[in-house]
């Protein structure tokens, strides 16, 4: 099997526009989870150099609201694998314009499934958790997963 292609983060920057808002001018969270899932998606894509689709997401944790006028960013990285499966950390952070200190608003694992032309899944590189944090990531995405099933 091929090693993996990278495991740096991926990170995205996106704005909050009115049409990303609610009624009290925060984001709505389903645009939240849309941006995590694209981030995600990136990363798994840029480890093992292949097209994948989301199976399954841990519960998210909103922690706090981003307004209309912040800056989302969103930085996902590879913490887990299974024969054809890439566990993606995700972490969203709000910044004001005024400020740009980053406050986490959301966190969670997608796990992502690598597919051939015909949507079957195919077999991915393996991530090997060598660093104490990589393992203990490692550990609760495991935890995670099983706790899907």
């Amino acid at each position: 099997m091929a090693e993996p292609r990278s495991s740096e983060p991926v990170t995205l920057l996106n704005e909050v526009f009115p049409g990303d808002t609610n009624a009290m001018n925060t984001l709505f969270g389903g645009r939240l989870m849309s941006i995590m899932d694209t981030a995600a998606g990136m990363a798994a894509s840029q480890f093992a150099h292949n097209v994948f689709v989301t199976v399954s997401v841990d519960s998210l944790k909103f922690k706090r609201p981003a307004y209309q006028g912040d800056v989302i960013r969103t930085i996902a990285r590879v913490v887990w694998t299974s024969p054809r499966t890439v566990g993606v950390l995700v972490k969203t952070c709000r910044m004001s314009r005024s400020e740009w200190d980053p406050e986490v608003i959301c966190t969670g694992f997608f796990f992502m499934v690598a597919i051939d032309e015909d949507m079957k899944p195919v077999t991915v590189p393996q991530f090997t958790p060598s660093t104490d944090e990589e393992k203990e990531l490692w550990a609760e995405a495991q935890r995670a997963r099983e706790a899907m099933r």
